[in-house]
């Protein structure tokens, strides 16, 4: 008799928790659903952007077919630009950035030996900029859809287990159960843009039996790296042209450094010697580069160079697009982990029970009621009962109630089943 009051405390707790399931599945099914609109979002921009860079590639080609109309002025100055852009470059990356000038210096050389004024000309680290945030991006994304994916197939998981439990104790809920029957139907086939084969193929589901791992620990240090990595790029974006990324001098201006702006021009220069053309500005002749007009004798060049600066700036729009994009799903992600983190911690024992049988009896059995010695120091108190239970299939567990709840209160086994239950999930 006891045992069945006890489990059926503990079936109400379960019928609870699997309704708790069910609020982590109804709210990752919305998740997925707002992740394929996103998907469509991200894949338009991504074609946008890579249209407007291919535009942009194409000019500069175009540009330097015709670059030897002014060849022959602009090579004499960009012998003169050369010695003074690497001297005003490593200067600047000794004093500001924390190691590796003599690496940064030989792929500075090697890098202005094999250019051409025209890089100057151009603008030519632009282009290579949105480039590399182009790879940079892409990493990010696979990375934000395997955590996604692996998301996803943790509720699965869970939400599968639970259809057990459900199915296996249907005959023992209370009817109607809140219509859940309904919610075990065959989940919809979710589309994705990116087959699951050509993710990143990691073992990561142990991931989630470490007591200190959940699900906002998936996205929580990938939102923190992303926002430093906008933040230092962000000077860099809005002053593409300016020495340094803001237009500063750097021989009358270096006490107002701004710092962020330093580290990112340290990081771009480390990552490619292009970044050294942003300091273009602090040598006369590589000045003079940018100021030669070649429309006199070939028009054309002028407007292509236009319509190159034009094809640039709308490249660069759609990337910072993009990043947004990125930042709001992985916003999103955070906060939807967090809420299935906090339903997971409270419902989400109830998928353990999927591989138990349930006893004749129920869940709980009890196997032993004593009453323990009197208080020394309170006899005339009622002895507490020692109470030794076995919940679901786990080790024998000695209790104790207080001695003033007698053995045939209703609060008896509620109190029993209620601390058998918290040691179980603990």
């Amino acid at each position: 008799e006891m045992s069945a009051a006890g489990s059926k405390y503990i079936d109400t707790e379960v019928e609870n928790a699997i309704n708790g399931v069910k609020q982590m599945k109804t709210l990752m099914d919305k998740t997925s659903k707002d992740h394929q609109a996103i998907l469509h979002t991200l894949e338009e921009t991504k074609r946008k952007k890579e249209e407007a860079v291919q535009l942009a590639r194409e000019k500069e080609q175009q540009l330097a077919a015709k670059q030897e109309v002014c060849n022959e002025t602009m090579l004499a100055l960009w012998e003169e630009c050369k010695p003074c852009l690497k001297h005003t470059c490593m200067r600047f990356y000794s004093r500001t950035c924390h190691s590796g000038s003599g690496l940064v210096g030989r792929q500075l050389e090697e890098f202005l030996n094999r250019s051409s004024p025209f890089s100057i000309w151009v603008n030519g680290e632009r282009i290579d900029s949105l480039l590399e945030r182009d790879q940079r991006q892409e990493r990010q994304f696979e990375d934000l859809e395997e955590r996604f994916g692996l998301l996803e197939d943790e509720v699965d998981d869970i939400f599968q287990d639970s259809t057990q439990v459900y199915g296996r104790m249907y005959p023992f809920f209370r009817a109607p159960f809140g219509g859940f029957r309904e919610a075990f139907r065959p989940p919809v086939q979710r589309v994705r843009l990116i087959p699951r084969s050509q993710r990143f193929s990691r073992e990561l589901h142990p991931f989630f039996q470490h007591p200190h791992h959940g699900f906002h620990h998936l996205f929580q240090p990938l939102f923190e790296m992303t926002q430093r990595m906008l933040e230092e790029v962000q000077g860099g974006w809005e002053h593409p042209t300016g020495a340094l990324g803001s237009g500063r001098v750097l021989g009358h201006g270096s006490e107002s450094r701004n710092f962020s702006d330093d580290r990112m021009v340290c990081r771009e220069i480390r990552r490619n010697s292009a970044g050294c053309l942003r300091m273009r500005d602090e040598c006369e002749k590589c000045r003079e580069i940018l100021a030669v007009d070649c429309q006199q004798t070939d028009p054309a060049q002028q407007q292509l160079r236009e319509q190159l600066e034009d094809a640039l700036r709308l490249a660069e729009r759609f990337t910072r697009r993009y990043d947004e994009l990125l930042r709001a799903f992985q916003a999103e992600m955070l906060n939807t982990s967090s809420l299935l983190e906090q339903l997971n911690r409270q419902f989400g024992w109830v998928s353990r029970l999927a591989n138990l049988t349930q006893g004749t009896d129920g869940f709980l059995q009890v196997t032993t009621v004593l009453s323990k010695a009197p208080n020394l120091e309170d006899p005339s108190a009622p002895p507490d009962t020692q109470v030794t239970v076995q919940l679901f299939d786990s080790e024998p567990l000695s209790l104790t109630v207080p001695g003033d709840i007698s053995w045939d209160d209703p609060r008896f086994m509620e109190m029993v089943a209620e601390q058998a239950l918290r040691h179980y999930k603990q």
